[in-house]
């Protein structure tokens, strides 16, 4: 947010700046704990009430985030939460169980994306407001989905510690694994680096257009 600001304050109203504290502030208390909400609670069904047992169980955001990792989201426009503490061996099938764990976070993402593009497209149905639909645009489509998107997309790369590493881990040989889970702390540092100097930018932009072109292909959208 703030290198955000920085960049555009000359261009920048009160209104926008309050849109951008409002993007972010979804951002933080709803987005990134549904995310890490999902995770724990298909571990438990799974099996696993480690998560239960730390209460991480719940959607109040203040269990899910870290103080070093929000401050990155404000101050560099990418951060963290807090990791949802898993055994896979509680787990009543090891490599379904460990795949299922992965893909909760992202695919509650992707649902959420998909109720943000129906809850505007039902609201296009019988509001004619042009100020009103600018204004439920801007925070159903350009944050909730497109938030929601990116975070889906971003974390199945299959780099540590994102969500896509345990979901590659589980299905590659076990020697791969052992590798992947041996250099995980510097593939971290490798993450970071490439985050700082853009260099995902453009796949992660190409990614994220075509699942929000599939997505408003369903519901009529452009």
């Amino acid at each position: 947010m703030i290198q955000y600001f920085l960049l555009y304050r000359n261009n920048m109203s009160v209104w926008d700046l309050l849109l951008l504290i409002l993007a972010y502030a979804i951002l933080v208390l709803v987005i990134l704990p549904f995310h890490e909400f999902a995770h724990a609670w298909v571990a438990y069904k799974c099996g696993d009430n480690t998560a239960k047992w730390h209460g991480r169980l719940t959607l109040n955001p203040f269990v899910h985030l870290t103080v070093p990792g929000t401050l990155l989201l404000v101050l560099c426009g990418f951060g963290y939460a807090k990791p949802v503490p898993v055994v896979s061996r509680n787990f009543r099938h090891y490599k379904r169980d460990m795949i299922l764990v992965a893909l909760a976070g992202p695919l509650s993402n992707l649902l959420l994306a998909v109720v943000a593009v129906a809850a505007f497209s039902a609201c296009a149905l019988f509001i004619t407001d042009y100020v009103v639909l600018a204004w439920l645009k801007f925070v159903l489509l350009d944050v909730l989905m497109s938030v929601n998107i990116t975070l889906a997309v971003f974390n199945l790369l299959p780099i540590p510690p994102l969500d896509g590493s345990r979901l590659w881990s589980t299905l590659l040989p076990g020697k791969w694994a052992y590798i992947m889970e041996r250099y995980s702390r510097y593939s971290t540092i490798i993450l970071f680096a490439l985050l700082l100097m853009g260099v995902l930018d453009g796949p992660l932009y190409w990614l994220q257009k075509a699942v929000t072109t599939a997505i408003f292909a369903v519901f009529g959208l452009r």
